[in-house]
């Protein structure tokens, strides 16, 4: 305790120099077709992998009234669910929720096969073929989609793209090459004359009376789900184009649009410049009594997010919230951090996302207000963090370190360094005791303003209050100080917090504070810097010694260099090689002589030494001269 003692007030003693100084100045079969695949897996399909996943461990019934719920309760069978309830999104529904269960994920694909494969779509296909990727069923992968390939099933190219990723990440190259040999055939099998030539046309003008005359034509299209798929896909770009087909397909003679066919005009029309044609489509989809399914929620989310269209990916968020199949409860983290970034936060829009969230029965975890609370602290607008703090102490979580740390930074970043440091007194008067990283937050604030002594007051309070620093501190001190020139305050204090407090500083704040050292000429503190480095062991700042010594240095310079870095009796001969490379560079001949001849005499043989010497112009004779002298009068040790 009383050593502990001594390191605090000796560390307290050199902060109060430093401020009186400162003072002073990862080969198999390619475009999916999202239809209805015609498979006929039947008992072929699970007698051949009974062993391997249709038998094992079969799971009992699942006891849900909506095959929505599929995930929610323990499975125990499938022979009870309703077929009546099985959809297209419902299927996609319970493979999402699934997805992190791949054995019962593949089982309830199995069974959807031999019970409703109608109702198994490309969609369905890909999330599957995506989840046994992801969760390293590579086998069952392969397998599924080679029965999958010979009953029709195509691979698009935005499903290939994400298994191909995934494989390369995983570096299973055969697996991604034996992919993309699929992909490659099935693109050249596949090709689709009727749809090429549509897409064609509606590529080339603004939909109209001549796109629809060109499009009735005989011989140019016959509607069917797959076409309108296929081509919905190829002009997502142009969502009016695609839009304008959509309904003009609806009216073809035979034709109905699906729930995937709506999915997939969704996905085109969720962009700013037809946002008010996606929510018509999305209630004219609903008086149809289709869903939007997960996946395709999800993507449109995404697209949402990603284009700044907050408020619609809220409303988008409630909609699914109210519906039969609700999104990832990490959804409400991802809105709500979206708003929070944002350059001018909705705080109503922040209340809608809670409100509708706690609806469904959920709670925002602390982990939620703290990134709404961050967002608008770093924004400047600390009265709407006050309320979020508020709201969260109504929800039962109490201000910590991360909170109150959040307020200083913020506090700090706009120039109220005053109100930062009070901050930290209001902590100690709840009871909130500031930690390290509060500590150094405020440090670090007042440094990035500029404030170098303030900050250094701010060290020694803290070290008065019994707190320990650490290298992160250690390092946000040193930079503040460098960025002021004070480098000689800088070594005072990392050699003081070294040999005194027994910190161990990051290796980049040592290297950092040498090579100011050595920009200021002071290679004896250099040096000092370096023995503090090896007796911590880090590797020594080779590069700037060598460069330094060999531009500037004497060949007593070199010496003590090489005195510091031996080990045990000498360095090693790389590190003489490295000074007599740079002193040749330089052109100073004669010192690398005379440093050579001053070297131990394993290091004047050394071959490299003798050849780096040979080589230059003038070096033959002084060099031969140097290794063929018998006595050993070697000073550099």
């Amino acid at each position: 305790m009383m050593c502990r003692e001594k390191l605090r007030a000796a560390s307290i003693r050199i902060l109060t120099s430093l401020l009186a100084e400162g003072s002073r100045p990862r080969g198999y079969y390619s475009q999916v077709t999202h239809s209805q695949i015609p498979f006929h897996f039947r008992s072929s399909f699970l007698r051949s992998r009974s062993q391997a996943f249709a038998c094992r461990n079969v799971p009992k019934v699942f006891r849900f009234s909506s095959i929505a719920e599929v995930a929610s309760e323990e499975p125990e069978s499938f022979s009870e669910i309703s077929k009546s309830k099985l959809t297209h999104e419902s299927v996609i529904y319970a493979l999402r929720k699934l997805s992190k269960t791949p054995e019962k994920a593949l089982q309830f694909f199995v069974w959807v096969v031999e019970n409703n494969e109608s109702k198994l779509s490309g969609t369905a296909c890909d999330l599957i073929l995506r989840i046994l990727v992801n969760e390293g069923r590579i086998k069952d992968f392969w397998f599924v989609l080679k029965e999958m390939t010979c009953r029709g099933y195509q691979l698009n190219k935005e499903i290939y793209e994400t298994l191909s990723s995934c494989f390369i990440t995983a570096k299973l190259v055969n697996e991604a090459a034996a992919l993309k040999e699929l992909y490659t055939r099935q693109g050249t099998e596949g090709a689709d004359a009727e749809v090429s030539a549509a897409v064609e046309i509606l590529q080339d003008s603004d939909w109209g009376e001549a796109v629809q005359k060109k499009l009735e034509e005989d011989g140019v299209l016959s509607v069917s789900e797959t076409t309108v798929l296929k081509i919905l896909k190829e002009i997502r770009g142009h969502p009016s184009r695609a839009l304008g087909f959509f309904r003009w397909a609806k009216d073809r003679p035979g034709y109905q649009h699906n729930s995937l066919t709506y999915n997939a005009v969704l996905k085109v029309l969720a962009r700013e410049d037809s946002i008010n044609e996606f929510w018509n489509t999305v209630k004219e989809m609903k008086a149809e009594g289709f869903e939007i399914d997960i996946d395709t929620y999800v993507k449109i989310l995404r697209q949402l997010l990603k284009r700044r269209l907050i408020k619609e990916a809220v409303e988008l968020h409630e909609m699914m919230m109210a519906g039969p199949y609700k999104p990832s409860i990490q959804d409400c983290s991802i809105l709500l951090n979206y708003i929070s970034i944002n350059e001018n936060p909705d705080l109503g829009l922040v209340r809608r996302v809670i409100k509708n969230y706690e609806a469904s029965g959920f709670s925002l975890s602390k982990a939620m207000y703290d990134g709404l609370h961050r967002s608008l602290t770093a924004l400047g607008r600390f009265d709407e963090a006050e309320e979020i703090v508020d709201t969260m102490r109504k929800a039962g979580f109490e201000p910590d370190n991360v909170t109150y740390s959040q307020v200083v930074f913020g506090l700090c970043k706009f120039g109220r360094l005053d109100d930062a440091c009070k901050v930290l007194d209001d902590m100690e008067a709840l009871g909130c005791k500031p930690d390290i990283k509060t500590w150094t937050i405020l440090i670090q604030g007042h440094c990035s303003m500029g404030e170098v002594d303030k900050a250094l007051s701010c060290f020694t309070k803290m070290l008065e209050k019994e707190m320990d620093a650490d290298a992160d501190l250690l390092e946000v001190l040193v930079n503040g100080l460098l960025s002021k020139d004070r480098v000689d305050s800088a070594y005072n204090l990392i050699v003081e917090m070294v040999e005194t407090a027994r910190l161990k500083p990051w290796q980049a704040t040592y290297k950092q504070l040498t090579e100011r050292l050595l920009k200021g000429r002071k290679l004896e503190e250099a040096f000092k810097v370096l023995k503090l480095m090896k007796c911590q062991n880090y590797p020594p700042c080779a590069d700037l010694f060598v460069n330094y010594i060999s531009k500037f240095g004497s060949i007593d310079d070199a010496a003590d260099y090489f005195k510091v870095l031996a080990v045990k009796r000498f360095p090693s001969s790389s590190s003489y090689r490295n000074i007599f490379e740079a002193f040749l560079k330089e052109g100073r001949f004669s010192e690398a002589q005379d440093l050579l001849y001053k070297c131990p005499h394993h290091i004047r043989n050394n071959t490299e030494i003798v050849r780096l010497f040979g080589s230059s112009k003038k070096g033959d004779e002084g060099a031969q001269n140097s290794v063929d002298d018998s006595g050993d009068k070697s000073v550099v040790t």
